[in-house]
């Protein structure tokens, strides 16, 4: 029925007080149940990174609980309902991968800034800085080395006279 999400989230509520559960888990399970129709309800003909990112942050940590309860809520007698709703909901899980994807590529920058660069070079500011910064970067994307600043000025340590040869000579 149209307001079940609340009105179950409320029960829940009062069951969990009854059953001495910590308030915590009451918490985060009423949540559970007021966002549970969620995934669905976002799937369409296009679903929008943004819709994907407020639903990912209304569930915050709980993001593959919530999943995991809305596939499970997937039931009718009505096969083809199924079959719609759980197209549906791998779209929107499917979304949800690729926004976290994009969301990480786009939040991803060197490690080292462009400071650091010059310092360890001892060069001014000028496009060399940003092509060895680019170098790094890369090394990092291609899982050469993890996205720290240690792993990055070791690699960039290690690998000085090539990226000199690379960036810097003018041969």
């Amino acid at each position: 029925f149209h307001g079940h999400e609340e009105a179950g989230a409320k029960m829940f509520e009062n069951i969990g007080r009854k059953l001495r559960l910590p308030v915590r888990d009451i918490k985060r399970i009423a949540k559970l149940i007021r966002l549970h129709l969620r995934p669905i309800a976002v799937a369409g003909e296009e679903v929008t990174d943004s819709a994907i990112r407020r639903m990912m942050v209304e569930a915050g940590e709980d993001i593959d609980a919530l999943l995991q309860l809305c596939r499970a809520d997937i039931t009718s007698k009505n096969k083809d309902r199924v079959k719609r709703y759980l197209s549906n909901f791998e779209q929107v899980a499917q979304r949800i991968s690729e926004v976290e994807e994009k969301d990480k590529l786009r939040n991803f920058h060197s490690p080292l800034d462009g400071n650091a660069i010059m310092r360890m070079f001892g060069l001014t500011p000028g496009p060399e800085v940003g092509k060895i910064k680019n170098h790094i970067e890369e090394a990092i994307l291609e899982g050469e080395i993890v996205n720290t600043i240690e792993a990055a000025r070791e690699y960039t340590e290690k690998n000085k006279e090539k990226l000199i040869d690379l960036y810097l000579r003018n041969d």
